[in-house]
């Protein structure tokens, strides 16, 4: 028995032959779906051991502006054990060890990663396009790798209720399949291959949205040691990058409030953001339309179940992540780290089973609702409530006397470094 799960039926007849009749059809060990840092990741990781593996990627390229693009240590330890750690800081990029939070009581710093004895005591901000090219570049180098880029998924081929592969549309709109042991599902957060699946994902309501935009470097800036500044006040929270020749703000409002910022006008944005930051006075001058913004609606959820028999997700497809503390690329590649050391030897021997896809499950439950608890107490207590105050944000005395204590200091260090534990990349 040989059926076609359908996100949407043909229109016409003519659409139907072209699913049915695909131009080719081709075969694999592991289809991953989605060339973002998980799937990138995990094709990586399988090509290294060998297992034949197709990357496919629905975009032309893989150029999106204001793609997350925060590198943690955790990340940074993953590359350095497979020896690609040094060959990546030699791209452009820029370094944060914590953000510096401007309070009603001036600066504060809760979080410090120079704090860690570790080999990558910060954030490494690059470009996703850059470290994606660079993740499938180095992946390029194994014959078991094939990318596609372009390739649309529509289908997923289900034998027996077990999926076997993937029906896709080309950029010039033929159709082609892939059968593979294994698909996975690694298309982020508005996931196709999840809803063809039909797992629902269990969302929450973030109490906010992010507006992303671009701020010029000035001559007379000063230099931030630490990479990142956050503000808080006046119904608002502002968070600014060093992104080396710009400045990479987000400007975080009520969820919902978007076409009331709109209506305001761009004079009462620019107004906001230096009630915020008044360094940020002549920055703002050069904003001055709002196709120079990029509206981020923030979504937080979990998949009560991240498989089926012959499909699992990972990243943002299984969970995905509000982006505070900017954690969801590097949980990301934590669930590929993980379902490569489960799955290589299963998919080369042909034994890959339900049981080691609820064992990838298993080993990334827990750190992925630890963190989303952390995000929600962060969203809830914090930045919601700062919605609600007109002054600058207080840090309680208990809290500042507590991170002045060596060894719980270093506490929420750890957490943002690497999550509620290490994952390593096993040989």
């Amino acid at each position: 028995m040989d059926n076609r799960l359908a996100l949407t039926p043909p229109q016409d007849q003519e659409a139907r032959q072209t699913i049915d009749s695909p131009a080719t059809v081709a075969q694999t060990s592991c289809c991953v779906v989605g060339g973002g840092p998980a799937g990138a990741m995990l094709a990586l990781l399988l090509a290294r051991r060998g297992v034949p593996v197709t990357l496919l990627e629905a975009h032309k390229d893989f150029d999106r502006q204001f793609r997350g693009d925060t590198i943690h240590p955790s990340t940074l330890e993953i590359l350095n054990e497979i020896g690609l750690a040094e060959k990546l800081h030699k791209l452009p990029h820029t370094k944060v060890y914590g953000p510096t939070v401007m309070t009603a009581e001036g600066p504060f710093a809760p979080v410090d990663l120079r704090r860690l004895k570790i080999p990558f005591p910060y954030i490494m901000l690059m470009p996703q396009p850059d470290f994606l090219a660079f993740i499938t570049g180095e992946a390029k180098q194994y014959p078991e790798f094939q990318l596609l880029m372009g390739a649309n998924v529509q289908r997923l081929i289900d034998e027996d209720g077990t999926v076997r592969g993937v029906s896709y549309l080309d950029h010039a709109g033929a159709c082609h399949e892939i059968r593979a042991r294994l698909t996975v599902g690694a298309d982020g957060r508005f996931s196709q291959v999840r809803q063809l699946a039909r797992i629902q994902p269990i969302k929450t309501s973030p109490p906010m949205d992010v507006l992303w935009f671009r701020l010029p470097k000035l001559p007379e800036d000063p230099h931030v040691p630490s990479g990142l500044l956050g503000a808080f006040g006046s119904g608002r929270v502002l968070v600014v990058f060093d992104r080396g020749d710009h400045w990479q703000t987000g400007y975080v409002f009520p969820k919902g409030a978007y076409q009331d910022l709109r209506a305001a006008g761009l004079e009462a944005l620019r107004r906001s953001i230096v009630e915020l930051e008044p360094k940020l006075a002549r920055h703002v001058e050069h904003l001055t339309d709002w196709r120079q913004c990029t509206l981020l609606s923030v979504e937080s959820s979990r998949c009560a179940t991240w498989y089926k028999p012959g499909l699992l997700l990972i990243g943002d497809a299984a969970h995905a992540m509000s982006p505070v503390g900017g954690v969801g690329i590097n949980y990301a590649i934590q669930d590929a780290v993980v379902a490569a050391n489960v799955l290589a030897n299963p998919l080369k021997a042909g034994t890959v089973g339900v049981r080691h896809l609820e064992k990838i499950q298993r080993q990334r439950e827990l750190p992925t609702k630890f963190i989303q608890k952390l995000q929600s107490i962060a969203q809830n207590r914090i930045i919601s409530g700062s919605f609600q105050r007109q002054e600058g944000l207080r840090i309680p005395r208990v809290v500042r006397v507590l991170l002045g204590i060596p060894l719980l200091r270093k506490i929420p260090a750890r957490i943002v470094a690497f999550g509620l534990s290490r994952v390593h990349v096993e040989s």
